[in-house]
């Protein structure tokens, strides 16, 4: 079946080493959508953190899609939610108590803004809320507003600290827990992954999972790369996802998305 939907990791994956969208992953992605092909982003950012590179590749409007935080969020790219997974309340409370005693810096990602109860704020944490556009507040626990959307929660820290980092079974077994990056863990809804967002997306689209391609390259792409019906590896991806993947394209420092794009969907009789 020819592909109609294209999910795409940002970094390690449409990104290059250099953490820069190249011109010619632009062009093959702006030629799958030409085609009638839909691209969605799935990451891990929330969606101010996906805007830079929705506006670059001119996917806008409320027929475009894109996967936040790791699947919590499936949005339309001008907004509107479809379908969320979050933590509670009581979720945040217990996870904050936890890094508190641990001693190891913590935040909290909202549509809105980035949280944190720490006084002695990561540079991590700063940095963060600098990558995906959200502007930064410090509340402790109590001053938290219950109803907040909180799609992700972060232990963030010097690596050394998150490598030493022991969650006990009793949160591992409550939440989604995976490291998307060496200086952090995030912590999620236990129904929250790219691969749970990917299928509810296809299903909001009427498209079988035979039509979807994902690109990805670290361990939360898993989910996603084997729900979809031809999963792709990066080849700068870790040893999990190529051997979960069906296939492996070039590197992100050689445009292996535009590889991908222009074999697998915009000429898949020639694969």
């Amino acid at each position: 079946m020819r592909i109609k939907l294209i999910a795409v990791d940002i970094d390690g994956t449409l990104l290059n080493p250099q953490n820069d969208l190249t011109a010619p992953t632009i062009t093959a992605i702006q030629a799958a959508t030409a085609a009638g092909i839909k691209v969605v982003l799935c990451t891990g950012r929330p969606l101010s953190g996906v805007q830079p590179y929705l506006n670059a590749l001119k996917i806008q409007g409320e027929d475009q899609y894109a996967i936040t935080y790791n699947g919590a969020l499936v949005q339309t790219v001008a907004g509107r939610v479809l379908a969320s997974q979050a933590l509670t309340y009581n979720d945040y409370v217990d996870l904050e108590a936890f890094a508190r005693k641990a001693q190891v810096h913590f935040h909290v990602v909202t549509p809105k803004h980035l949280y944190t109860a720490d006084r002695d704020i990561s540079r991590y944490t700063v940095k963060e809320s600098q990558l995906v556009h959200l502007p930064l507040r410090f509340r402790e626990a109590a001053q938290m507003d219950p109803q907040l959307l909180m799609p992700t929660a972060v232990f963030i820290d010097e690596i050394a600290k998150i490598d030493a980092l022991r969650l006990p079974q009793a949160l591992t077994n409550r939440f989604y827990v995976v490291r998307t990056d060496p200086h952090f863990i995030e912590v999620m809804n236990p129904k929250t992954s790219k691969g749970n967002a990917l299928r509810e997306l296809a299903d909001h689209l009427h498209l079988p999972l035979t039509a979807v391609m994902a690109l990805g390259d670290q361990d939360n792409d898993l989910p996603m790369i084997t729900t979809a019906g031809l999963g792709v590896a990066m080849g700068n991806a870790n040893d999990r996802v190529k051997a979960a993947a069906d296939v492996t394209t070039l590197t992100n420092a050689a445009d292996g998305v535009a590889a991908a794009i222009y074999k697998y969907a915009l000429n898949p009789d020639l694969a």
